[in-house]
């Protein structure tokens, strides 16, 4: 089981820098941030841009990956994003995730005087943002006539340090989403139902699992299995032993990796970082 951290970029590189240094050093397979222009109810605090936090992240560990999580069609451009995509993947020598996902309504749709899609919407929009992102990081030049995108004779030199590019954590809950991630991601990532009760969301993490291996094996295609677990009503890192219980439970559904969330002071995600602690002393090294 692999096991990853996302750090939200709510803070100032001067008190964040630690963190990610931290993350390598206490064992994380992987590191992310969130792809948000806001997000929720910290929509009026700090928040800084996903890509140059990554950026950052690159200059300051070694062997950690890292990547978006996720980033969406409500504010990018494939062609534009690409090209970011790129420099961070040189910059990191080839350590880049990018996680991806349809995105949602919000702030992120409203701060753009956009009106919200319907969910069916949504969903193509999607699987077009990541179908053009795929051809734009595998080829040389790439043009493109799509119902939400389009792309002349867009360069993508020198490409990427991954080959044919890098891997994509696909964000998906539902059929289509989920269809999206079985031809295209090397890996799907699943937040689970949206309900309080803690045994209905693993209930509902389980049914997906299979939904999801009924599409892999339509698709003909085996990728990696991940799960937020703090989408469940109860705080992943409230203790060392409620970690240790979801990493079992999601093992025992064949999920190959689980992403928590760094703990924050108060609000969403509060915690203690003494839990990481003891998690880098007596855990990580065991699921390694």
């Amino acid at each position: 089981m692999r096991t990853g951290i996302v750090i939200l970029p709510e803070h100032r590189w001067w008190f964040a820098e630690p963190k990610w240094r931290a993350a390598e050093e206490y064992g994380f397979h992987h590191a992310w941030t969130y792809d948000h222009l806001g997000w929720r109810t910290l929509v009026d605090g700090p928040w800084f841009g996903a890509v140059p936090t990554l950026t950052a992240a690159a200059m300051v560990t070694e062997r950690i990956r890292l990547g978006t999580f996720v980033a969406s069609p409500n504010f990018r451009h494939p062609v534009p994003f690409a090209r970011e995509l790129l420099a961070l993947d040189d910059i990191s020598d080839g350590r880049v995730t990018l996680g991806v996902g349809a995105g949602g309504e919000g702030y992120d749709v409203e701060v753009m005087g956009a009106a919200p899609l319907t969910p069916a919407a949504r969903t193509a929009r999607f699987g077009e943002f990541v179908r053009l992102l795929d051809e734009l990081l595998r080829k040389d030049r790439t043009t493109w006539h799509g119902e939400h995108y389009a792309a002349v004779d867009a360069r993508s030199a020198p490409g990427g340090v991954q080959r044919p590019r890098m891997p994509f954590l696909v964000a998906a809950n539902g059929p289509k989403a989920m269809r999206v991630a079985a031809e295209l991601g090397q890996a799907w990532v699943t937040t689970g139902p949206k309900v309080d009760d803690l045994d209905a969301w693993w209930r509902g993490v389980a049914e997906l699992a299979d939904r999801f291996t009924g599409i892999q094996q339509d698709v003909g295609r085996r990728v990696d299995r991940f799960l937020t677990l703090d989408s469940a009503p109860l705080y992943s890192l409230t203790s060392v032993g409620t970690f240790q219980d979801a990493v079992g439970r999601a093992e025992a559904l064949g999920f190959t990796d689980v992403v928590a969330h760094w703990p924050r002071h108060d609000g969403v995600y509060a915690g203690r970082e003494s839990v990481l602690e003891e998690l880098a002393a007596d855990v990580l090294p065991a699921l390694h």
